[in-house]
């Protein structure tokens, strides 16, 4: 069936499906999926919404696309025991934390390189360390995730 012959109900009991679908796929796979802690997870989130979206509107086979879901949850919890077996394959597949700021000092290369600029910097400084002064700062990095973490200096 084209996606334009599809009626409302059959749309809406399609959509009842995947939603419950996703629901059950959401509990199969892992919790950090969702809080889409790196770039693995994101791409995951994306994927997976882009696959059922499809088979909602009908622009790919149902059962299929259901399917096609269980299956791309299963590859990302495979990937994810790997990467927690296999911290090379862990740094492949989510990145890797990249030092920003050392004993108060910029590390101008690895800003450039994570496109992070001092006032990035600085704002996330004073959100979430608390301060304005670089000098109290022990070390900061970019995290896999993208956050910046703070180490205060004792």
């Amino acid at each position: 069936m084209e996606p334009k012959q599809l009626t409302f109900l059959q749309g809406s009991l399609r959509g009842v499906i995947v939603f419950v679908a996703t629901l059950v796929m959401v509990r199969l796979s892992s919790k950090r999926s969702l809080a889409e802690k790196t770039a693995f997870d994101a791409v995951f989130i994306v994927v997976i919404g882009s696959m059922l979206a499809r088979a909602i509107n009908g622009s790919a086979p149902f059962f299929a696309s259901l399917g096609i879901g269980f299956v791309l949850v299963a590859l990302h919890r495979f990937f994810g025991m790997v990467a927690y077996f296999s911290h090379s394959f862990g740094i492949l597949i989510k990145g890797n934390a990249v030092m920003l700021v050392q004993n108060g000092r910029v590390q101008h290369k690895n800003m450039r390189l994570n496109h992070i600029s001092e006032h990035d910097l600085e704002e996330d400084m004073r959100l979430e360390a608390k301060t304005e002064d670089l000098s109290k700062i022990k070390m900061a990095r970019v995290e896999r995730s993208g956050d910046i973490s703070f180490i205060k200096a004792e």
